[in-house]
Formats: structure tokens, sequence, C-alpha cells
């Protein structure tokens, strides 16, 4: 259901419509609606839905109405060539109810939309091959769920984004070897990420970072001939993980 305004009344879901002006009201004698329950005119959208949901047919004629949420609700019943006839519409719910149904080769006049959901929505359901159309967003949650479908070979491009959360995305998903274009992010958290996640000889590079629990993750995964020098870190932890791998090694050799 779409999301309710925050300056929708909260009267206005106990409010009954007038059945005697309803262009449906025949229905209410065959019992297939319920005033304050299952109702086309009410302004309330789990009165609508309920109703829409009944009677699908009626759908694609409320999609110009002058109701948003009728309208966007009516989006979700209607058949697609009805929706594909519709002209933009200026309210953005009504918008992003569309191009979750809109197939994937039709959301390019969306690309751009002025609300950041209907992007993301658009994100979330472009092919993955043309993700890189919406890397340079100006909405960082935009490009967050790009980060999260974009197709590994082309995360690069992302490693640099201006967000941290972005960032650490690239961090999870991004091949193990490409992990050194991270090496030196500003933000603690995505060095922690790509520490827990590097190759060996990438992870000698992270033993002298300034933050302890990087040097661990570099400490659990660099070669165990490059840790000797961590053996006094100032970080009890780091020193404990250094030992075991040591002795874990000694051991080995013995």
């Amino acid at each position: 259901m779409p999301q309710r305004r925050s300056d929708a009344s909260p009267l206005t879901e106990v409010m009954l419509a007038n059945c005697a002006t309803c262009p449906h009201r025949a229905l209410l004698a065959q019992e297939k609606c319920a005033p304050g329950d299952v109702c086309l005119m009410a302004q309330s959208g789990r009165q609508i839905d309920r109703f829409l949901r009944r009677h699908p047919q009626l759908a694609e004629g409320y999609l110009a109405d002058d109701f948003w949420e009728r309208r966007a609700i009516a989006v979700r019943y209607a058949p697609l060539e009805a929706l594909r006839r519709m002209p933009r519409d200026a309210d953005e719910v009504v918008r992003r109810v569309l191009v979750s149904r809109l197939p994937m080769d039709e959301l390019d006049g969306y690309l751009h939309d002025p609300d950041r959901e209907v992007r993301m929505t658009v994100a979330n359901r472009l092919p993955p091959q043309r993700l890189h159309e919406l890397i340079g967003d100006a909405d960082y949650l935009v490009r967050l769920q790009v980060a999260k479908r974009l197709p590994h070979g082309h995360l690069r491009g992302m490693a640099q984004d201006a967000d941290r959360e972005v960032r650490k995305e690239v961090a999870r998903r991004i091949p193990p070897f490409a992990l050194s274009l991270l090496m030196k992010d500003d933000d603690v958290e995505v060095r922690r990420i790509i520490a827990a996640r590097m190759l060996p000889d990438d992870a000698m590079k992270l033993l002298a970072d300034e933050d302890w629990l990087v040097r661990r993750e570099a400490v659990l995964r660099a070669p165990v001939e490059a840790i000797a020098e961590l053996v006094d870190d100032v970080e009890p932890d780091v020193r404990a993980v250094v030992r075991q791998r040591l002795d874990e090694f000694l051991g080995e050799e013995k």
C-alpha cells in the first residue's frame, strides 16, 4: 500500500463515504463493498486497496482521480497497457508505484525523477548492466542501491564515492584482488571491512594501520612471516592474535 503522507489526518481513516453519490453503489446491495471497510470513495488507503483488490477491473477508471492515494492504488491494479498511456503523474507516490510495475526496459523516463525514492525503485529494478547510468546520482541512497546490485567488474568506479555508506557496500562486494583501492580510505569502518577480506599480500599493507581492529584483521590474513613486528603492539588483542598465529606456525614447523 502506498505510504501515507505525514500531512494526512487520522480522522480520514474513519470517515464514511457517501454511498448515495457513489457510482458503484449497486455493489453495496450485492455485499461486494462495505462502508468503513471496503470502499473506493473513502479517503482511506486501506479501504480503497481492499475494494480494488476485489474489483481490479475498475482500477483503470481511477488513474486520473483527484485523490493521490486513490490514483496510486489504482496504478497497482490497473492493466499495464493503461499505465503506459498515463501522463506523468505530479505525485511522487503515484510515480513510485508506477515504476514498480513498468517493465524494466520502460524506466528510462524515471532515471532522473526529482523524487529519490522513485530513483531508488528504478535502481532496484534496472538490469544490472544499465546501473552505471545511476552511479553519479546526487543522492547517496540511490547510489547505495546501485552499489548493492552493480556487477562486480564495475564496482571500481564507486570506490571513491563521496559517501562512506556507499564505499562500505563497495568494500563488501568488490573482488578481493581489487580491495587495495580502498586501503587508504579515510573512514575506519571501510578499512575494517576490507581488512577482513584482503588477500594475504595486500593485508600486509594494513599491519601499520592506526586502527587496532584493522591491524587485528590484517594480522589474521597477512603471511605469518610479516606479523612478527606486531608482537609488541600497543593493543592487547592484536598482540594475542599475533602470538596465537606464531605459536600455530611454530607448532606446525615441529
